[in-house]
């Protein structure tokens, strides 16, 4: 807990953590890319079974950005994490501390997992958290009206794989994306279109190169609007007066 709190300290100060810098495995730029390619400790971490307990012991150097519920940033800054499949957090870890994923303020937390069961840990623990009740959201005037539209671009073409609900896939590594964040949903759209999501499914690319900013802001204000499944967390007590 302590440690948790030095780091939210840190951060808040703007104060980066020293250490060596990422690798750089090559990604979605390179012709010989495959997404979601076989070996590696993604797929050693996909076998074990994560502990809960060490899970929180270990997460808690990720509580000092995504909070300890998991809930991330409503700005986008960090995404909700709580709600996520654990293939996907695994994945995306593993993607990160091996360099084909770009994110240079989570490489250094990422890298202080020790091992491939450590990260299979971590994915339990957050599985183990309830979905936050708020989440980031489209908010301009004409919410309804970007909501409608997303809604009709997504139906179109994402609803094959992301499921009617959000849902997304386990086995197929597809996150959930319902009630994720708006902001961030729409950065990392727009980084998929652009070509800076380097561990991109090259398939979600294709589909997603042909639209536009307004587009990605219609659809993303609909994924935003949507309830993530899975098991909410209670309503807090009012407080007696």
């Amino acid at each position: 807990m302590k440690a948790s709190l030095l780091l939210i300290g840190l951060l808040s100060a703007g104060v980066a953590l020293a250490g060596p810098p990422a690798p750089h495995k090559e990604g979605i730029e390179s012709k010989n890319y495959k997404w979601n390619a076989e070996g590696g400790e993604k797929m050693e971490a996909l076998t074990k079974k994560g502990n809960v307990k060490n899970g929180e012991e270990v997460y808690e150097i990720c509580g000092a950005c995504h909070l300890p519920s998991g809930a991330g940033r409503p700005d986008g800054t960090f995404p909700q994490l709580a709600g996520q499949h654990s293939t996907v957090l695994i994945k995306q870890m593993a993607d990160i501390r091996s360099g084909e994923r770009d994110n240079p303020t989570m490489y250094p937390f990422a890298s202080t997992l020790v091992d491939p069961q450590e990260l299979a840990d971590a994915a339990a623990y957050i599985n183990s958290l309830c979905i936050p009740l708020e989440h980031g959201k489209y908010e301009g005037a004409d919410a309804a009206m970007q909501v409608a539209a997303g809604k009709s671009l997504y139906e179109k073409e994402c609803l094959e794989c992301h499921g009617k609900t959000g849902e997304g896939n386990k086995e197929k590594f597809y996150p959930v994306i319902a009630g994720q964040h708006y902001k961030y949903l729409l950065r990392q759209m727009t980084d998929i279109r652009d070509g800076k999501r380097r561990n991109a499914n090259p398939d979600m690319v294709k589909i997603i190169k042909k639209y536009d900013n307004q587009q990605l802001i219609a659809i993303s204000a609909y994924q935003s609007s949507m309830v993530m499944p899975g098991a909410m967390c209670k309503p807090k007590a009012a407080k007696k007066k």
